[in-house]
């Protein structure tokens, strides 16, 4: 599941006439730098949803082998868009990744492939330093115990990227809600853990973010 569907605002202008997503960041548009993960790891099913601009996301993906799930009347927030792609996706598990995001290192799909334990998590989140984070305007998220389970507040930030269980999204009865309404009854059952991304990942949410993500990737 690929989140895709806010409005942008942050990037002010650049968000006037077309959705984040669609925004060019070292040659290729933001979506791009999401579905390039997902289709190395050879992914069979991925959707994207929108709300903004929807016509455009649409277009952009119509000969794409993705599944757009457009939330109207309003956005349906991370919990509910992923319950909203819960019947297309059909799997007990799940990876979601943002679509404002570049990275520069392995497939983020690989890292939490490799980290995940199934006997002992219901979700386990992608997570970098601050220290390799670029873009980033906020502190961290997020801290490790030794087992690795998460705490809130923390040195790692959290990258927008995971393995969730889908059952537990599924079963929220709202429509709208958000991923952390489910991280919290994980946590509390000491399910909720975290895996370090070896590389460096870019917050592009704002027009700096972009600049950024080029110079990290060497594009410019």
């Amino acid at each position: 599941m690929i989140f895709a569907a806010g409005f942008g605002t942050r990037m002010g202008a650049l968000t006037a006439e077309r959705p984040k997503p669609l925004i060019e960041v070292a040659g290729r548009p933001l979506i791009e730098h999401a579905l390039a993960p997902a289709a190395e790891a050879g992914l069979s099913r991925v959707a994207v949803n929108a709300h903004y601009r929807a016509d455009q996301m649409r277009a952009y993906l119509a000969d794409r082998p993705v599944t757009l799930m457009e939330e109207r009347p309003e956005i349906l927030d991370t919990g509910g868009g992923l319950k909203n792609a819960m019947p297309y996706l059909a799997a007990d598990t799940v990876y979601t990744l943002n679509s404002d995001a570049v990275w520069a290192g392995p497939n983020p799909l690989d890292v939490l492939a490799g980290g995940w334990r199934p006997e002992e998590m219901d979700a386990l989140l992608l997570l970098v330093p601050e220290e390799r984070t670029h873009g980033r305007l906020t502190d961290g998220d997020f801290d490790l115990d030794p087992a690795q389970r998460l705490i809130r507040k923390g040195p790692y930030v959290y990258t927008g990227a995971q393995i969730i269980r889908s059952g537990p999204v599924r079963d929220v009865p709202d429509r709208v809600f958000s991923l952390n309404r489910v991280w919290d009854v994980f946590a509390a059952e000491q399910r909720l853990f975290g895996v370090v991304y070896p590389g460096h990942w870019c917050d592009v949410g704002h027009p700096g973010g972009i600049a950024e993500a080029e110079r990290m990737v060497g594009y410019v």
